[in-house]
């Protein structure tokens, strides 16, 4: 045989595996045989913890050892044997899998397009499997952790399939028995119910034309009874309690799955007694049954015929409460009793209750979902939310036609999505405001074509190195993002000045110092509700942190909050709108000069993927002031270098 044709059939061998492979079924395709010579070629162990070899001993397949060691995610990756899979006739990829360990271990896949590391190019779902058990991964396109709508994975192009599972302490291995591609083309995963999410139709939960199922909506409890009944040409609820119990209650569900009120902060019920005896009602909004709103209880008993308005209010009455006992957990709430684990996104339920004596009856007219503006105090924006000898020690109204960069800094390292690059033309000034705009637009690290380069591109503004103090109240004005994916926040880190060396060093959270989250928001969230949080004792192994990511606000008139971090020795508030939400008073509190900080970036720990169609997006700032009083104040307090004009520095 000749050289040439030795080379054409070694050509349409690799064509032939690549795109063809073994049949499994009508539309179904083998993406790898582990009988085959050479398979070993196109392994990649992703450190020296991992081994593998092929299965001679039983079923077919590849074993993969993992040694104990301290690599966060070790495992094995899988190459085509040419430069890539072509799988868009499919819809997913499935791997059959045997934990061969003598303990239950977690095995990830992972589907991989090329393509920068930091934009995530991947679908990636997991299996639990205890010792000796078999089962099959499953990695549908464009979908990934819990079959959740992830990264859109170009299936045409798959260059990788991986196996890892989290770091091992233990020597494990597990077996891959077959790889696939399968499924139809344009494959969606199955709808799981609870998964549904309903949102309220021009915020009308009950009226407004809304049609109630009353089988699987109305659940009445201890002899209550729900009915559908009309009003007019609106369907409403009429609920009849009997006489056996002095309270009754009867919960009002989604037709199916749950509701999302992730765009309103409020429930307004409008009841009615049709019956002949007096009733005290009250209404509750419920999400994984036992989270729920504080209990609206009606402002007086309500005689027959008589109706009324109750309020449900999504933020408590009770703020959150940092803990009375020292932290020791990584991550940590609040004092029990304070706050709210009430999540808006998953509203199982509105739940009815009625005391009464004898029998009763009552109608529920409306209920509606919405967003009613506050009207903030007047103190707010003007000084801080305590009385004293306060005077304001920095502010940027954003009036100018460039940002003042003796104040602020718009380039630092991204450490937080890796996706996203700094860049002076994405902040924006106008109109007495400053833009941080995030856009897809390719280009380098802060500006510089040195830099790694990114597909988006965002604005940023902190302090660092310019101006910081300790102690005082820290407030700024903003209107947020409202496309998904996007993570905007408010917060100040630890400055210790230049006398303190490098940027680590007088950043540091432990040693006194604490990061402070004034206002750190997720866009899945809904513009009403937010996170506070602090952080001490650095990121690593000895890192604390407790905080609250479900704080519930109303928004001003323009659709603005503002949010502010009174800070003085031992003591954190915070304030949203004038209303305090939060508070921690202990001695691990801040005693480090600290910096405000404004960004935007990608991501976050309970975010929606990034929609490129919801691009450009904004997050607006009005306004930062900050005010000291000189009994607490430092003598490293304001600025930390002469401007850079001869003009005079104002606050």
């Amino acid at each position: 045989m000749t050289r040439r044709m030795k080379r054409i059939l070694a050509v349409v061998s690799l064509a032939f595996w690549a795109t063809a492979s073994v049949t499994l079924a009508d539309n179904s395709m083998s993406l790898v045989d582990f009988n085959r010579d050479g398979i070993a070629n196109r392994c990649e162990p992703s450190c020296d913890q991992v081994t593998f070899k092929q299965d001679d001993d039983s079923a077919s397949g590849l074993i993969v050892n993992l040694a104990a060691g301290d690599a966060g995610y070790p495992g094995i990756c899988i190459k085509p044997p040419t430069r890539v899979w072509d799988l868009s006739s499919f819809g997913h990829v499935e791997a059959r899998i045997t934990n061969t360990s003598g303990k239950a271990r977690t095995i990830i896949m992972r589907v991989d397009n090329a393509g920068e590391w930091q934009e995530e190019p991947w679908n990636t779902e997991s299996i639990y499997l205890k010792p000796g058990e078999t089962g099959t991964a499953k990695v549908i396109f464009g979908y990934q952790y819990g079959m959740k709508p992830g990264y859109k994975l170009d299936p045409s192009k798959v260059v990788q399939v991986m196996f890892f599972t989290e770091k091992v302490t233990q020597p494990i291995s597990f077996r891959i028995e077959s790889i696939s591609a399968t499924g139809p083309r344009g494959e969606k995963p199955p709808v799981k119910p609870q998964d549904v999410r309903i949102k309220p139709m021009a915020g009308y939960v009950l009226g407004g034309g809304v049609k109630i199922k009353a089988d699987n909506q109305i659940d009445a409890k201890d002899g209550a009874t729900g009915e559908v009944v009309m009003k007019g040409d609106q369907q409403i609820l009429r609920l009849s309690y009997p006489a056996n119990k002095e309270s009754h209650q009867v919960f009002f569900k989604p037709p199916i799955g749950r509701w999302d009120f992730t765009q309103v902060c409020e429930l307004r019920v409008r009841v009615k007694n049709v019956g002949a005896t007096p009733i005290m009602p009250s209404v509750q909004a419920t999400s994984d049954t036992y989270n729920g709103t504080d209990i609206a209880v009606a402002n007086a008993m309500l005689n027959p015929g008589a109706q009324q308005e109750i309020v449900v209010r999504f933020d408590p009455k009770i703020v959150w409460q940092g803990p009375a006992t020292e932290v020791t957990r990584s991550h940590g709430g609040g004092e029990r009793g304070t706050g709210t684990n009430f999540a808006s996104d998953k509203v199982d339920a509105i739940r009815i209750i009625a005391q009464h004596e004898g029998q009763a009856a009552m109608l529920i007219e409306s209920i509606v979902a919405q967003a009613t503006p506050i009207e903030t105090p007047d103190w707010l924006g003007n000084r801080p939310p305590v009385n004293g000898p306060w005077k304001m020690t920095f502010h940027d109204e954003f009036d100018g036609k460039t940002i003042d960069t003796d104040r602020w800094n718009i380039y630092t390292e991204n450490y937080w999505d890796k996706r996203s690059h700094f860049s002076k033309d994405n902040v924006i000034l106008g109109d007495g405001l400053v833009r941080l705009r995030m856009e897809k637009k390719t280009g380098h690290e802060n500006d510089d074509p040195n830099r790694k380069q990114t597909r988006y591109a965002v604005g940023f503004l902190d302090t660092y190195g310019k101006w910081a103090q300790r102690y005082g109240y820290f407030e700024a004005r903003m209107k947020l993002p409202t496309a998904p994916g996007l993570w905007p926040a408010f917060w100040t880190m630890p400055d210790r000045g230049p006398a303190d060396g490098a940027q680590w060093n007088r950043a540091d959270t432990g040693n006194g110092g604490m990061e402070f989250d004034i206002m750190e928001h997720l866009t899945r969230w809904g513009p009403y509700r937010y996170n506070i949080a602090m952080h001490w004792d650095g990121y690593g192994k000895d890192h604390k942190s407790i905080g609250s990511s479900q704080v519930y606000l109303q928004p001003d008139e323009d659709g603005f909050i503002t949010c502010g971090l009174l800070w003085t020795p031992g003591a954190a508030t915070y304030y949203c709108n004038g209303k305090v939400v939060a508070r921690w008073n202990s001695s691990r509190i801040c005693k480090v000069p600290s910096y405000p900080i404004l960004y935007l970036v990608t991501g976050g720990w309970d975010n929606s993927p990034l929609d490129d169609s919801q691009l450009p997006a904004d997050f607006v700032i009005d306004y930062v002031r900050i005010w000291q009083r000189d009994d607490l104040a430092s003598p490293v307090d304001g600025y930390m270098e002469q401007p850079k004009s001869k003009a005079p520095r104002t606050p």
